[in-house]
């Protein structure tokens, strides 16, 4: 071995010993990962190829000449997963805390140009103390220039963040603006100020956990949008979330094979309570019309009225949201609004069709939605489905009343396809509050009110709380049985596979942040 192959040796083996090299022994490990084994688990078996191993950082101040680490606490590279290209990178907590230097910075950018130019997802480990404070305005440079790469990213390649320790200060930024978080129980914090700061501001006395941790960010902010119990399930959700998704936007996700067999549903029409007040569990009809045990939930526990995820329908790869009767009726509200909006751009920035299934009574009222912001997070949702150019198909299982009707992709905002089941209640209102307003002085005036009422109240019903009147008005396509749903989902999007939309030129839209 010639000198100059032997110092190389030499810096390499160095350079690895930050991130840690040996194999994980089971897929069932519990323990926190290194770096570099979160890299080795995640990518194909060696397919991973390294960028920037011998890169340090350039600082002078505070000594720091005198702490070099080869790689600067970051991993960079690209690799596959399941024979798909992927670039990512991997925040090493074990070298200056994971903290973003100038360098640092320069590594995480390079991959991301990388991924742009080829088109490619993008994968980041998250684990970083935040900016190196040694290197003052550099560092958070380094910072500015990932969240501007992240933005002119957005829309055209996926871009998947996992939590996998702490993430402070301007770390927490460049997930936010990714398309999917993801968050690893009891090991993993976002904030953008810590414990120590908030109790100094405003005297408040908070752990790490409540204040940013996984179970906070997925149930009350809705910043996490998958939890895991460890490392090693936060990186299988990673790979089965990119199985869902298409390589870039110009791509649809590709079709596993599926044959047409007997796709009735018998399950479907035992679904629907006879009580139109009583709840029942949304997730059965939509595991009763996907392929079998596909469905990947998104924000299970966040907004939990609305329920939205990707899922198989004949082996292609759909997004759906649904209204959820067993939280709030399954009512729009600020936060469900939001999460189905945020869900519904990324499917059609990304090709992915989308299911929308209806049981809404309407939007919550109260001074509490109002004042938050129910009307422009509300017309978010409204937004999003009239936007999307992806082919929009709807079926109406119960409710859908007044304004939330409009909403929920009906046939007025662009849907493809509307769909109803017998059992479907269209209508500006429930029948009891619509009685109650158009036969007023008649109640008023009955011997009897309350009889009165409830005769009205039927008499409503058998007029509006039906989807009759507006397939007769050609704003339902078809009235189907709930057993035949899946076999009308299958040719509807087979038939729309190939929708085209031109769209008006403009920079882009408005909508209502």
């Amino acid at each position: 071995m010639d000198s100059k192959t032997k110092i190389l040796s030499d810096k390499l083996a160095k350079a690895h010993l930050g991130g840690g090299t040996h194999r994980i022994e089971t897929q069932h490990s519990k323990k926190k990962l290194t770096a570099r084994e979160r890299v080795e688990y995640l990518l194909d078996t060696n397919s991973f190829e390294e960028i920037g191993i011998l890169v340090t950082h350039r600082t002078t101040d505070f000594n720091m000449d005198k702490e070099i680490y080869f790689g600067d606490g970051v991993v960079t590279g690209y690799g596959t997963i399941h024979n798909r290209l992927v670039y990512i990178f991997a925040q090493d907590f074990t070298v200056f805390g994971g903290s973003l230097s100038e360098t640092h910075a320069e590594k995480i950018c390079k991959v991301m140009d990388l991924a742009l130019k080829m088109g490619a997802p993008l994968i980041g480990l998250n684990d970083s103390g935040g900016a190196r404070i040694q290197e003052g305005v550099r560092s958070l440079g380094g910072y500015a220039d990932i969240f501007h790469k992240n933005v002119q990213s957005s829309g055209i390649i996926p871009q998947i963040s996992a939590i996998m320790g702490p993430c402070a200060g301007g770390a927490v930024y460049s997930p936010a603006i990714t398309d999917f978080t993801m968050m690893v129980e009891n090991s993993s914090y976002m904030f953008i100020t810590g414990p120590n700061v908030v109790k100094t501001v405003t005297n408040e006395e908070v752990s790490s956990e409540d204040l940013g941790g996984a179970h906070t960010h997925a149930t009350k902010s809705g910043v996490a949008h998958i939890t895991a119990v460890n490392d090693v399930e936060c990186l299988e959700q990673i790979k089965s979330l990119l199985s869902y998704l298409p390589q870039n936007n110009t791509k649809k996700t590709a079709k596993i094979p599926f044959e047409l067999q007997d796709e009735t549903r018998e399950i479907l029409a035992q679904i629907i309570p006879d009580n139109a007040n009583k709840p029942y569990d949304m997730r059965r009809v939509i595991y009763g019309i996907i392929d079998d045990k596909s469905f990947f939930e998104i924000h299970k526990d966040y907004a939990e009225n609305i329920i939205v995820g990707f899922a198989r329908l004949g082996g292609r790869s759909i997004g759906i949201v649904a209204n959820q009767p067993l939280f709030l009726a399954g009512v729009l509200d600020v936060n469900s609004s939001k999460k189905a909006a945020r869900f519904t751009r990324f499917c059609d920035s990304f090709n992915i069709p989308l299911l929308i299934l209806v049981d809404v009574p309407g939007f919550l009222p109260g001074t509490d939605q109002e004042w938050n912001g129910i009307i422009s997070n509300g017309a978010k949702l409204l937004y999003a489905l009239s936007e999307a150019t992806v082919p929009r198909i709807t079926v109406i299982t119960r409710k859908a009343y007044g304004g939330a009707y409009d909403v929920m992709n009906s046939k007025h905002i662009g849907a493809d396809m509307n769909f109803a089941w017998p059992t479907a209640e269209i209508a500006v209102m429930g029948a009891k509050g619509a009685s109650e307003i158009i036969f007023k002085n008649e109640i008023k005036q009955a011997e009897d009110p309350i009889a009165k009422l409830k005769e009205k109240e039927t008499e409503y019903a058998e007029t509006f709380a039906n989807p009759y009147r507006a397939a007769q008005r050609g704003f339902i396509d078809e009235i189907i049985l709930p057993k035949d749903t899946r076999t009308k989902l299958l040719k509807a999007f087979s038939m729309l596979e190939e929708k085209t939309v031109e769209l008006p030129k403009r920079k882009h839209g408005n909508i209502p942040l």
